[in-house]
């Protein structure tokens, strides 16, 4: 079985932008699961829907995820346990990756961890993150480094030794599934600039895509 996993982002930014209809469509064309972790349903469905600004986000995941769209995996519970250890183990690993004079640099949260978590034991299955410092910390941590020490300005000391921690973790943005969208053809609206609208819409919404990166996916 396939399975793709969803941070709390991408799953928000597809609601925001009311692309959830095309979400479904990509499910069918995965022939898999499409899994979040409790934590991420208590960011996009539990907490939300108790939220005036946020509820209507909330209802809409909450259908997604009660027809089984999304869905948590089945685990027992020692796997349960297993899932608890290995994120505590990848927080604590990437919390303390950086340091400055001041102490050590926090990158990510359990809802992050979790995730990454339930990839190592699917066998490092892709995950779905829109936000910059986790994509950067799987892809290429000393970037990663490099660009933390250019926003805080100052010296950034790294345990290189633990870069190879996130090397097998595979990372997709929502940018990249409208992507596939758009070249399966699954993108009912036939106005010619939908492609690009959605693009920029998940954009503005969150995914950390550059100009130049949108631009290039216009051209694919």
């Amino acid at each position: 079985m396939k399975h793709l996993i969803f941070d709390a982002g991408p799953l928000i930014n597809f609601s925001m932008n009311n692309l959830l209809d095309i979400l479904e469509k990509l499910k069918k064309e995965f022939k898999g699961d499409f899994l979040i972790t409790k934590e991420v349903k208590q960011e996009i469905i539990d907490t939300p829907i108790t939220i005036q600004k946020y509820e209507l986000s909330g209802i809409r995941l909450k259908e997604l995820f009660d027809r089984k769209i999304i869905k948590h995996t089945d685990l027992s519970k020692k796997q349960v346990d297993e899932l608890r250890e290995r994120r505590e183990k990848i927080m604590q690993t990437a919390n303390n990756l950086f340091k400055t004079n001041q102490g050590s640099i926090h990158l990510i949260d359990k809802g992050e961890s979790a995730a990454l978590a339930l990839s190592q034991m699917t066998n490092y299955s892709p995950l779905v993150i829109d936000e910059r410092t986790t994509r950067m910390l799987c892809e290429n941590p000393e970037n990663l480094r490099k660009l933390m020490e250019k926003k805080l300005h100052t010296s950034i000391k790294a345990n290189k030794s633990d870069y190879d921690f996130f090397k097998n973790f595979k990372v997709i943005r929502s940018t990249e599934l409208i992507y596939i969208a758009h070249k399966k053809g699954i993108i009912e609206l036939k106005d010619p600039r939908a492609y690009e609208a959605m693009l920029y819409g998940l954009k503005f919404k969150g995914c950390s895509i550059s100009e130049a990166e949108v631009e290039e996916m216009k051209k694919l």
